[in-house]
Formats: C-alpha cells, sequence, structure tokens
C-alpha cells in the first residue's frame, strides 16, 4: 500500500499519539497524554475554527473540540487526548485515497495513439493523429492501435476490442464493418475511411467519461455531523440556564463534560474500522466509510460478464470426434503456431510437448488456420472457412450457444469440431442467488453479442440483461435508474468499466485482474476476485449502519440522562468524565462485534422485511 509524504506524517503522529494515550493510562500520568492532544487535538480544532469562520459549518470538528476542551477544564487529559486520537484515526480512514477516487487517466492517455498512416494521392505518410480529418484514409498493419473511429474500406482482420467493450476474444472485421479508437488490429493490414476526429473518437470518449462521470447523489453526512447543530445549541443553552438558576459552576462544567459526544462522535469511525477490518480479512479494499452507509441502500447490482461472472479467458469445455486423440494432436500441433487467444487454449488443453512439426502454416483472417503434418492438409477453423474448402460438416448439434467452435479437416474429410467458451466462475450462480435473496435485483451489462449474453444471464438466472453495450450505453442505463431512484452497485474489471464504476451510487472493482483504472474509479475492489463476497459485503454494510444508528441512539440517550443528573447536582465533573468514557467504551466494543460479522440466514430474512416493489424483478429488454 503506497502513501503519499502527508498521508505519512499523519500515520506518524497518530502513532505517537495513540503511544502517549496508552503510557498515560499506563503510568497515570495524565501528562504525558498532553501530546496526543497536542498533535491530533490541534488540528481538529482548526478544522473547527476554519469551518465556523469560512462556512460557518456546525460539525463534529467542533463538537471534538468541546469534548477536548472541557475534558481540560475539569482536568481530564488523557479522555482529551483519546478523544483526539480516536478522531484523527476516524478521519484517516474516511479521507484516505479521496484524491485517489477520481480516477487515474493515466493509462487511457498511453493507449491514445499519436501518430496515424495516411494514404493520399497513392503515397502513404506519418503524420499526427490531430491532423487526421473525417473522411481521410489510414492503413492499419498488425500491432498498430487504432487512431480514431472509422469503416473498413479494403482488408479484414480480427480486431481486440477489449479496452472498449471488455470482450475477452478478438473480433473478426471485414469490409465495411466499424472499427474505434484505442482498440488493437491484431493479424491483417486493412485501409480504413476515418468517421470521427481524434478528439471525438470512442478512445478520448472514454476518458472524459472517467475524468467527469460521478454520481449526482448529494455527498453523504456523517450521522454524529446530522446532530451536531442540535447538540451545540442543547449543551450551551443547558449550561448557561442552570449557573444563572443555580450560580454553580461546577454543575455547568459537568453538563459540559456528560454531553461532550465521545460515544456519539466515536459511534461512526469505530463501526466503520470494526467493518474495515472484517472486510480486509476477506480481501476486500473499502476506500471511505460513505461507501459502505451507500452500499446499505444499493437495491440493484449491475454485473459486467468478463471477468467478472466469468474467468475472462477462453477454455475448451468439449471434444465431438469419433477420433478425439488424432484430433487433438493434429489441431493442438497445428494452433500452436498461431498467437490467437482461441490456438493457446486449446495447446494448453492438449497439455502435450510430443507436437507435430507443421509446414506451410497459413492464417486465414478471421477463419481459421491451415497447414501440413507429415503430408496432410490440416485444417482448423469456423464453418466459413470448411465451407469455402468445401468439406461437408456434421451440423448435428452444431449450435452451440455462448460457446466457440472450431471444426478440424484432415485433408478434406471433417474430423470433428471443439467448443470453447469464457468459463462461468464457480461462484457466480450462488453470488446472484444470495444478492436475490437479499432483496437486490441483478442485471447484466456487456458488450459480448447478444447469444452470448442471454446464455450467461439464463445460466445464472439473471433475467435484465443488456448486450453489445459501449461504455456509454452501460453510463446511460445506471443513470436512467438512477432516475427512477435506484440505488445502483455497478462491478466490473477492466478500463472500459471505469465510467460506469464512477457513475453508480456503489462502484466495486476486481482487483487482481482488474486494470488500475477500474481499481481507482471504484469505491471498493475485491483483491482476490471473491465475488462470493459481494452478498457478505452488503450484510456487513447494513449491519453496520444499524450498529452506528444503535450507537448514536445509546450516546444520546446517556448523554441526556446524565445532563438530568448533572442539572439536579446528583453529578460532579469527576463522575460525569467516569459516565461518558463508560459510554464510548461501551460503543467501542458494540462496534469492534463487526470484526467477526459473518452473513446469515437472519440476515437475509431481515431483508425480506424491507420489501421490493415487483418491477425490481421483473426483465428489461
Amino acid at each position: 500500500m503506497n502513501f503519499t509524504r502527508d498521508e505519512k506524517v499523519d500515520i506518524l503522529l497518530i502513532i505517537i499519539s495513540a503511544i502517549s494515550v496508552i503510557g498515560s493510562f499506563i503510568l497515570s500520568l495524565d501528562y504525558i497524554a498532553w501530546i496526543a492532544v497536542i498533535l491530533c487535538g490541534v488540528p481538529i480544532f482548526k478544522e473547527c475554527v476554519k469551518g465556523l469562520i469560512t462556512e460557518f459549518d456546525i460539525k463534529a470538528d467542533l463538537l471534538v473540540t468541546i469534548a477536548i476542551i472541557a475534558s481540560i477544564i475539569i482536568g481530564e487529559v488523557f479522555a482529551a487526548g483519546e478523544i483526539a486520537t480516536i478522531m484523527a484515526i476516524g478521519g484517516f480512514l474516511e479521507e484516505y485515497t479521496v484524491s485517489k477516487t477520481q480516477g487515474r487517466i493515466e493509462e487511457l492517455v498511453k493507449m491514445s495513439p499519436q501518430v496515424a498512416t495516411r494514404i493520399k494521392n497513392g503515397i502513404e505518410e506519418k503524420i499526427s493523429v490531430e491532423k487526421v480529418q473525417i473522411g481521410d484514409m489510414l492503413k492499419i498493419v498488425p500491432g498498430e492501435s487504432i487512431p480514431t473511429d472509422g469503416i473498413i474500406i479494403n482488408g479484414e482482420t480480427s480486431i481486440d476490442q477489449s479496452t472498449l467493450t471488455g470482450e475477452f476474444l478478438p473480433v473478426d472485421k471485414k469490409e465495411n464493418d466499424k472499427v474505434y479508437s484505442g482498440t488493437i488490429n491484431l493479424y491483417g493490414s486493412f485501409t480504413m475511411k476515418t468517421t470521427k476526429v481524434s478528439h471525438d473518437s470512442s478512445l478520448q470518449k472514454l476518458i472524459r467519461l472517467v475524468e467527469s462521470s460521478k454520481p449526482e447523489n448529494a455527498k453523504i453526512v456523517r450521522q454524529a455531523d446530522k446532530w451536531a447543530t442540535i447538540i451545540v445549541v442543547i449543551a450551551f443553552t443547558t449550561a448557561i440556564l442552570t449557573y444563572l438558576f443555580t450560580f454553580e459552576i461546577i454543575r455547568s462544567v459537568t453538563i459540559l463534560v456528560v454531553f461532550c459526544p465521545c460515544a456519539l462522535v466515536l459511534a461512526t469511525p469505530t463501526a466503520i474500522m470494526g467493518a474495515i477490518g472484517n472486510l480486509t480479512g476477506h480481501g476486500i479494499l473499502v476506500k471511505d466509510g460513505e461507501s459502505l452507509e451507500e452500499l446499505s441502500h444499493v437495491d440493484e447490482f449491475v454485473f459486467d460478464k468478463t471477468g467478472t461472472l466469468t474467468y475472462g479467458k477462453p477454455e475448451v469445455v468439449n471434444v465431438v470426434s469419433d477420433k478425439p486423440k488424432e484430433m487433438m494432436y493434429l489441431l493442438a500441433s497445428l494452433e500452436s503456431k498461431s498467437e490467437h487467444p482461441l490456438a493457446k487454449a486449446i495447446v494448453k488443453y492438449y497439455n502435450k510437448d510430443n507436437l507435430a512439426e507443421v509446414n506451410d502454416f497459413k492464417m486465414h483472417i478471421g477463419k481459421g488456420v491451415t497447414g501440413n503434418i507429415n503430408n496432410n492438409l490440416i485444417i482448423a477453423g469456423n464453418k466459413e472457412l470448411l465451407e469455402l474448402k468445401k468439406i461437408k460438416i456434421d451440423y448435428q448439434n452444431s449450435s452451440e450457444k455462448g460457446k466457440t467452435e472450431i471444426f478440424v479437416a484432415k485433408n478434406n474429410e471433417y474430423l470433428g469440431k471443439i467448443l470453447l467458451a469464457d468459463t462461468i466462475r464457480k461462484q457466480s450462480q450462488e453470488t446472484i442467488r444470495n444478492l436475490k435473496r437479499l432483496r437486490i435485483k441483478t442485471t447484466l451489462l456487456t458488450g459480448d453479442n447478444e447469444k452470448t449474453a442471454n446464455f450467461i444471464a439464463k445460466h445464472l438466472k439473471i433475467r435484465n440483461v443488456r448486450s453489445n453495450c459501449l461504455p456509454e450505453d452501460k453510463i446511460k442505463y445506471i443513470k436512467d435508474e438512477q432516475i427512477l431512484g435506484h440505488k445502483v452497485a455497478m462491478i466490473g474489471d477492466g478500463v472500459n468499466d471505469a465510467p460506469s464504476l464512477k457513475k453508480a451510487n456503489i462502484g466495486i472493482a476486481m482487483g487482481t485482474i482488474g486494470s488500475d483504472v477500474s481499481v481507482e474509479a471504484a469505491n471498493i475492489a475485491l483483491i482476490n476476485d471473491n465475488i462470493e463476497d459481494i452478498p457478505h459485503l452488503v450484510g456487513i454494510a447494513r449491519r453496520t449502519i444499524r450498529t452506528i444508528n444503535i450507537s448514536i441512539a445509546f450516546a444520546l440517550i446517556l448523554n441526556i440522562i446524565a445532563m438530568g443528573l448533572a442539572i439536579l447536582g446528583h453529578l460532579n465533573p469527576i463522575e460525569g468524565a467516569l459516565i461518558h468514557n463508560i459510554g464510548s467504551v461501551i460503543v467501542i466494543i458494540y462496534s469492534s462485534t463487526l470484526t467477526k460479522y459473518k452473513i446469515s440466514k437472519k440476515d437475509y430474512n431481515k431483508s425480506k422485511k424491507l420489501g421490493i416493489t415487483k418491477s425490481l424483478n421483473k426483465p428489461t429488454t
């Protein structure tokens, strides 16, 4: 975990303050706690003054300042140091990575092509991408990043579009097909006609989405802050009135002490620390406490497919042949000469070293490969390639939804086929089922074609599915759902998911396989890519907010009772300090139960009581 210089300084100050508070308690020397008061309390006091002067903003900083000053007045320096230290820890946890949540776009900028090869009057010339105009003819060679959006005029190829759509397999392109900026030309050379200038291309649009796309909801306010104004007014008013009626300053000081919002202010950061500690053990990184509060209100989960619900890489799932051993030997030998992802998956599946020598290897872009093995012509590819070679295919069970078929022939005689697919994660089905038990709608948004998307959705029993989605399509869907009043969580892994992760109320990134851009754009990251932990994440978010609310209610009731006793003179400042410290300990202990939390049947049953409209489970097309 990398920290900035300022963050390292904050951590050092917190550690020193914590040591001083612990030392003060063990040695019963209050003056040692002054270190914590100075290091952590002074910054809080400055923020309080700044907020009051510049914005007349009454918030938790003011409550903490009152608590610290009141504790010092009655000689409870240990209490003052304790409050300052814990609040500094809570503040650090809340604010850490705030600057990073805006998302890093350096990777996207690096993907932006800088040079294009323009064909003008039959002459090729290298020009800056910014000089490319609509209607220009550009030449694209294998391995080159496409400079801007356009249409193929001549040639055919396979293109890696994962940057924009998240598709795990290259997409075959031929004449009149559209191509997009930032995608990678894998194999064939082609000529394209530009339809957009660089500034308006798909990649630049993606960069702008990452920069500007933000949830349009108001900023979440901490629970303690909601009570700040009321508590401050009540505390000061009561203390002044008590003095005017009794002329006993000790009662007024005691009122300020017992009404010092220690337990109230501790309720939020301690609960968040407990929840974050729990989630860290599950390999889940939460960037701030507000994310947990927002997640507790989510009623719809939007999933990307590739790398999220699936593993994001093709695997051989079936071999159909009367001569499977011979076919796989010839096929693996032939495909070992190709760099295509499907070819690599086939060789990996065969997993043997005794591959045959291949002569006259040739790649047929968008169709397959051919080669000569032991004087035998071996053909492997799609139906189009075998039909072109006039090879009769056994079409029985030839249509496999959600799978890619590779047909194999030897000397123009059909041998069989293999099926490859982006396999579904083992935990996906259980995750979707448990989210439904939590009364949460599930939606699949994917850049894959309709056939593949529907196959995955049907297998996982996701009724709401959208296919062929570009980043802006996902953004629009999420925005439309938010307009309808839904709280949306988005989970994805690729660069193309970053805008959606930021647009959603809560963005969840797959940490290990996810790109840096998507992780930085998200509020939460699944470091180990275990989507089975998502229901647990939702459960602990709901439990955390419930814990905070109960702690705040307890703190308020305790303060009111103690204040009443102080007004009547039944409490002195020392006893008042003892009461509010006991309240703080109770809140801390109660919040610490979150570290051991595990989602249970009781949590699923509770979610039934929340209710959910039938429209949430209604399929959308």
